[in-house]
């Protein structure tokens, strides 16, 4: 283009004009012109460039390239460092640059819609390439917009077909010179808040003037920190006029959250300095009153504390000198320093325990009876051993020595059994669970070398109660934990024994205390799962299951008063029938404690609640079945089927479970056979299995002699079952049970459904004696049983059950098979 030719494109905008225009300037191929006829010009602004009609394209991820702009670009794949040297080997180095869309990390081949259409044309000022690499830096200025017509290539890199868009010259007029003026203060607003550009700001404003207003424009959107979408719209604006009005929205959006940025980074600072301040001025007025005598610094504050704490106490001579030697470390430490805050610590634990501090025990047995009846119903054995602790303990002055462990099933009232000792002897109660428990430093405390050590469990609940004599309750002492950081039942057997505990070290105190005051009482489901060291240690006091004239006490008395109070229900407005109670026992409460029973009752007097809340406010009597199951739906349990009249090899037995006592049916059938066998079912457990084969040796050896047939065993197949199946069993208490099921096979002789049995057999058939005989108990009279078999052995603990237990029950003690035989099967069968 000749410089005639250029002063025929200045073109002027009147008021009909809509904006300035670019024109389109034809590639290399459709204007023959030869790069050969232009200036050799080295510079890098040419006025009159000619552009190849297919130019390598470069994907930019982050922002576009403005025409004008010198920038540096960073090349981090192999394909494009290929692209940047096959640029390098043409004589003007023009490369495309094209902005990527949107794209997922995952994708690797480009296509075509992943590009924008317009972009910059380019020229490779500078480069820095490392091959092996595939990297590298070149630095490229911008020379003029351009439109893709069509991609060719995209392997190995992307190669498209042009149409470059550039520029014309103009005159400036008053409107375009007020849009460039709008920028330039805009720019300059900016450069305010963000001191970061000003360096910038300063070398665009050198390199561009009011008369090209469109490239200013390009170079203010360039500062900008929006998306790069917005950026791209500016870039395809060939339009001058609707390009400012764009940058101008974009320069307006940059500075309102510059100026949020500035007004936030003030308002920070602002509150920064105010605390400094703050601080300095706390500073300084601590240094004034000290000063003047006013305050004491915090570490004397420290001392001062501690050793008044020290006065109230009755220290012995070893945990004194311990304090007093902290004390002065203490002293010489920086409040500030780690040292410091761990042995402030020590001594807050040491002063804060009552050393020497106990409180007064009431041994009025009248007292003590009163509260535990207050309490508890029934469990009279309990509390006739717990009134003989006490009594023992007023004679000799002290309850020291004494660890209680309570056995029983849940919810029989263990923990509570505890509190009421607790309240009964006028001492403080504190319980923690050991259940889980897997390190011995919960028992111990930590050693201080730790980062977080603390005392153990022991030491926080003399803390805690703030008396040397409290009642501790060890609750489930049956599921201790055992782990490769110790055991802490072992641990247990320090704290439990009398002729240790008064010398007790815990490991974060390091000094004795004396534990020989304190009631300890253990509690556990079950005591086969307790050390037989700790169990050594300890009184064993067993809590049966509680029968349903027991539990219907215990819902009158205790359970529906207190869930009237709960449930916000006044007792006037629900009565509960003793005929419903007994169902709701029987029916859906059927296990040892009362647990369940009170989660029923609870049950119901929530839907009740929600009636009388809705406006039902009638009285509600709850005194049938039905009444039950509308608001309890169907019982759970179902009434065991008492067979009226038992099928021959057929006897009932009596079990123990950590639930109470249970009947068991235990069934045995025949079948021909030329070989004699025998098999059992039902998840037998090995002494179970065991006590079977015991069964079935000492009846086949002695079945001539109960009057069967010699050979009976040795043409039959037997098959002795124990249901339910599902149920896993274990024991040697259903041998008797089993022989008899046996005999009454072999002879095909009945044995009457009122009559149940347990007791060990042995090959010779001695009867042994076995445990659980209340839970037993318990469980025949809710079968309605008449007649109990019981070993000879056993007779005193059946004598020691309550006088209702015993009530309406023939009991026959026996200490060889030959009685359970004469019993069972007398001469004239049933």
């Amino acid at each position: 283009m000749t410089k005639k030719d250029n002063k025929k494109s200045h073109l002027s905008m009147n008021e009909e004009d809509d904006d300035y225009y670019t024109e389109v300037h034809p590639s290399e191929e459709e204007n023959n012109n030869s790069e050969d006829n232009l200036a050799d010009d080295k510079s890098l602004v040419v006025a009159s460039r000619v552009y190849p009609g297919e130019l390598i394209i470069i994907p930019l991820k982050e922002r576009p390239l403005f025409p004008g702009m010198v920038v540096p670009v960073y090349i981090q794949s192999p394909h494009a460092v290929e692209a940047i040297k096959r640029v390098l080997k043409t004589e003007k180095k023009y490369v495309g640059f094209l902005l990527l869309k949107k794209q997922s990390d995952n994708k690797k081949v480009l296509r075509e819609k992943d590009l924008y259409k317009v972009g910059t044309v380019a020229q490779v000022v500078r480069h820095n390439l490392d091959v092996e690499e595939a990297s590298g830096q070149i630095l490229v200025q911008g020379l003029d917009r351009f439109s893709v017509k069509n991609f060719t290539h995209f392997h190995p890199f992307i190669q498209a077909k042009i149409a470059v868009h550039r520029e014309k010259e103009y005159r400036l007029n008053e409107e375009m010179k007020a849009y460039a003026l709008a920028v330039i203060q805009a720019i300059k607003e900016l450069m305010q808040y963000n001191p970061l550009f000003k360096e910038e700001i300063k070398l665009i404003l050198n390199r561009t003037s009011l008369e090209e207003p469109g490239k200013l424009a390009d170079f203010a959107a360039s500062l900008t920190s929006v998306d790069k979408e917005k950026i791209q719209e500016i870039l395809e604006e060939f339009r001058i006029k609707k390009r400012i009005d764009k940058t101008l929205l974009l320069l307006k959006e940059e500075i309102n959250v510059s100026k949020m940025k500035n007004d936030i980074t003030k308002q920070i600072e602002k509150n920064i300095s105010q605390h400094q301040r703050e601080f300095f001025l706390r500073e300084q007025l601590k240094i004034i009153k000290k000063e003047l005598g006013m305050e004491k610094d915090e570490k004397t504050e420290e001392v001062e504390r501690i050793k008044k704490r020290m006065e109230k106490l009755s220290l012995p001579q070893e945990a004194k000198k311990k304090i007093d030697e902290e004390l002065e470390k203490l002293s010489y430490l920086e409040p500030r320093s780690p040292e410091y805050a761990v042995t402030r610590n020590y001594l807050d634990w040491l002063t804060s325990l009552p050393w020497g501090i106990y409180k007064k025990d009431n041994y009025d047995l009248k007292k003590i009876r009163k509260i535990l009846d207050e309490d508890h119903y029934g469990l009279d054995d309990l509390k006739k051993n717990i009134t003989e602790f006490i009594g023992v303990a007023r004679l000799k002055g002290g309850l020291s020595g004494t660890i209680l462990c309570l056995i029983g099933p849940p919810g029989v009232g263990k923990t509570s059994v505890g509190r009421s000792i607790a309240r009964a002897l006028g001492r403080d109660f504190f319980r923690f669970s050991l259940g889980g428990i897997r390190d011995e430093a919960e028992i111990k405390g930590h050693r201080r070398t730790y980062i977080g050590a603390m005392p153990g469990k022991i030491i926080q609940a003399l803390k805690n109660v703030q008396s040397a004599n409290p009642v501790i309750m060890l609750d489930e002492m049956d599921k201790i934990g055992m782990s490769f950081q110790g055991d802490p039942a072992s641990a247990l057997l320090e704290v439990l024994d009398p002729e240790q505990n008064a010398a007790f070290r815990d490991h974060y105190l390091d000094v004795p205390f004396d534990l020989s005051k304190i009631l300890f009482i253990g509690t556990a489901n079950v005591i086969d799962t307790i050390p037989a060291p700790l169990v050594d240690r300890m009184e064993i006091l067993r809590l049966s299951g509680y029968i349903q004239e027991e539990k219907l006490k215990i819902a009158e008395k205790f359970l529906l008063p207190k869930l009237y109070k709960d449930q916000g229900i006044k007792k006037t407005q629900v009565k509960f029938g003793r005929r419903a109670l007994r169902y709701i026992i029987d029916g859906y409460s059927r296990e040892a404690g009362v647990r369940s029973l009170e989660k029923n009752l609870r049950k119901v007097l929530r839907k009740i609640a929600v009636e009388i809340v809705e406006g039902n406010n009638k009285k509600f009597n709850i005194k049938s079945r039905g009444d039950v199951e509308k608001y309890l739906g169907k019982p759970i349990y179902k009434e065991k089927e008492i067979i009226k009249k038992l099928k021959p090899g057929v006897a009932i037995g009596l079990a123990w479970t950590a639930l109470g006592g249970e009947t068991l049916y235990v069934e045995a059938v025949s079948i021909f056979s030329k070989e004699g066998d025998f098999k059992q079912t039902g998840q037998l457990g090995n002494v179970m299995v065991e006590s079977s084969y015991i069964a079935y040796t000492y009846v086949r050896s002695h079945i001539q002699k109960f009057g069967g047939n010699e050979n009976f065993f040795n043409q039959h197949f037997i098959h002795l079952h124990v249901p339910a199946g599902a149920t896993p069993k274990d024991g040697p208490s259903a041998g008797i049970t089993m022989a008899t099921a046996l005999v009454s096979l072999a002879l095909n002789r009945r044995v009457s459904s009122k009559v149940a049995m347990t007791g060990e057999l042995t090959t010779t058939g001695r009867v042994l004696p076995v445990g659980g005989i209340k839970e037993k108990v318990i469980a025949a009279k809710r079968a309605k049983i008449k007649t109990l078999l019981l070993p000879e052995d056993n007779k005193k603990d059946f004598i020691e059950l309550a006088d209702h237990l015993k009530k309406n029950l023939e009991v026959i003690y026996v200490k060889d098979y030959s009685q359970v035989f004469s019993h069972v099967f007398p001469e004239k069968n049933e």
